[in-house]
């Protein structure tokens, strides 16, 4: 991390995971063992039925509550979707964008990654934009070509102020859900290979401002190490955010 120049974030994703009674403790959990912590953003993003019990829950802490995905349209014949103003209204201030489940499983592409990242801006959203390479792209060699390419397809259009409300979070693919983490030493490379391609894109103080994560099953005993490099300011949390007790050990390690 280089806190001087840029905030960490440690981020929760609950994915479909927790009732809104389950939300509400968790959190209230959560908030409670971080609220001394100060060196690092705290976010929880849950799933949508949870976001009014989540906002109440959170009010008044240091924990802030995103969703996991948004619309590109503003509304419409969308059955099923969710709207980026409607998240503006429940109080939302996060939204995860292009996780892999949603590119693996629900035919997210880059150019809808791209669609929801300025609609999400639009509507005063910050967003969190997934990225990361499956495990034959790694075995093949081609890493740095694939998250280079889907770096500047994921931010196209989007201007230098934009910039400033938009998180990355690198996440292999092959390490989502499975138990295998990048070493932090492949963390570090890959994420400086995204900076690399932000201050092409833009310039190096815009690269330089903008926080990276690492999202591929950073978990309360490896986090220290990742969190450790220079490129890595944060982490985009699966499983163990779902456990107050084993997320704030993540943020305790963003501490230092």
């Amino acid at each position: 991390m280089k806190k001087e120049v840029r905030r960490a974030i440690i981020a929760g994703n609950w994915k479909m995971n927790m009732t809104p009674s389950a939300a509400k403790e968790a959190i209230g959990k959560t908030a409670e063992l971080t609220k001394d912590m100060n060196g690092c953003d705290v976010i929880l993003c849950v799933p949508f039925v949870d976001i009014p019990a989540a906002v109440e829950a959170a009010k008044g802490t240091n924990v802030k509550i995103g969703a996991q995905n948004v619309h590109f349209e503003k509304k419409g014949a969308f059955t099923g979707e969710i709207a980026g103003d409607m998240l503006v209204e429940c109080g939302i201030e996060y939204v995860i964008i292009g996780h892999s489940e949603r590119r693996q499983y629900f035919g997210e592409t880059d150019k809808t990654v791209n669609l929801r990242t300025k609609a999400a801006l639009e509507a005063g959203l910050k967003v969190i934009l997934c990225l990361g390479e499956v495990l034959e792209e790694r075995e093949a060699g081609i890493t740095s070509e694939i998250v280079s390419m889907q770096t500047k397809l994921d931010l196209a259009g989007l201007s230098a102020e934009d910039m400033k409300n938009v998180i990355i979070a690198y996440e292999p693919v092959w390490a989502i859900g499975t138990g295998l983490t990048a070493t932090p030493e492949q963390a570090e490379e890959v994420c400086a290979i995204i900076r690399n391609v932000i201050a092409g894109l833009y310039s190096e103080e815009v690269a330089e401002g903008v926080t990276i994560q690492y999202g591929g099953s950073m978990n309360e005993g490896n986090a220290a190490a990742l969190l450790s490099k220079v490129n890595i300011d944060g982490g985009l949390i699966g499983g163990a955010s779902l456990v107050p007790e084993k997320f704030v050990q993540i943020v305790e390690a963003a501490q230092a």
